[in-house]
């Protein structure tokens, strides 16, 4: 009997051995090839350490601050007040997003000044950095029917100087007799002292403060807005048969 070669010669690295519809278990078939293997298999210990953090965050937030938020938004809308939402940075890129979810899922008039970059441009350069919340608040005619929500990694802080718009938002807000609400990190900073409920988002890691907190704010605002108590309208996915 005649035998013949294979025209394609096998690979020397690997072998595969198995196949299920999801995985191909293989073998390298030397020490510097198993080495290679496990690299690729194995995960980074950043995205290991990431996701871990992400699993003790959610079991440390304060369930009775974001019930207690709850309860804020549905008098709020009950009495025909509206939500004002602040943020800087991804703060603000949340806040766009939130104005969207409050409005059009949970049926409460809301508005972020970071949606208006002619004005509040316009504000910063003509008036200065500190009052630009402040002034568009006074032109929205803020009352004490209407609710400040506060989404900021640090809350603020008066005495280093930092995110002193969102101080002085917070302050004129407290002038009128608005309510403040906050989504915020660290200690909370001047957000969390005078706010009427705040969630601060836990610090597991100094490093991935900033992070984590942006990200958490968007977690509870989605809690929020799908709760029982404050939603009126299907979201679209939820809502397809």
């Amino acid at each position: 009997m005649r035998r013949f070669r294979s025209a394609v010669p096998a690979k020397p690295q690997v072998r595969a051995l198995t196949e299920s519809r999801s995985l191909t278990v293989v073998i390298a078939l030397n020490s510097r090839e198993r080495e290679e293997c496990r690299k690729v298999a194995s995960v980074n210990p950043y995205v290991e350490m990431y996701v871990k953090e992400v699993g003790q965050i959610a079991e440390a937030l304060d369930r009775n601050e974001i019930d207690k938020m709850v309860g804020i938004l549905s008098t709020l809308r009950e009495s025909g007040g509206r939500l004002f939402i602040l943020g800087v940075g991804g703060g603000a890129g949340n806040a766009t997003h939130a104005v969207n979810d409050f409005r059009k899922i949970v049926g409460i008039e809301a508005y972020a000044p970071t949606d208006n970059v002619s004005e509040l441009t316009a504000r910063i350069n003509d008036d200065g950095w500190n009052s630009s919340f402040a002034r568009w608040l006074r032109v929205s005619r803020l009352r004490a029917e209407d609710v400040l929500l506060v989404f900021s990694v640090g809350g603020g802080n008066p005495d280093k100087q930092i995110s002193m718009n969102i101080v002085e938002a917070l302050e004129f807000a407290r002038g009128v007799g608005a309510r403040v609400l906050g989504i915020v990190g660290r200690d909370g900073g001047y957000t969390a002292q005078v706010a009427d409920a705040k969630v601060i988002i836990p610090t597991v890691n100094p490093s991935t403060i900033t992070p984590h907190t942006e990200a958490f704010q968007a977690v509870v605002w989605h809690l929020i807005v799908s709760h029982p108590t404050l939603r009126q309208s299907e979201m679209k996915w939820e809502s397809v048969v």
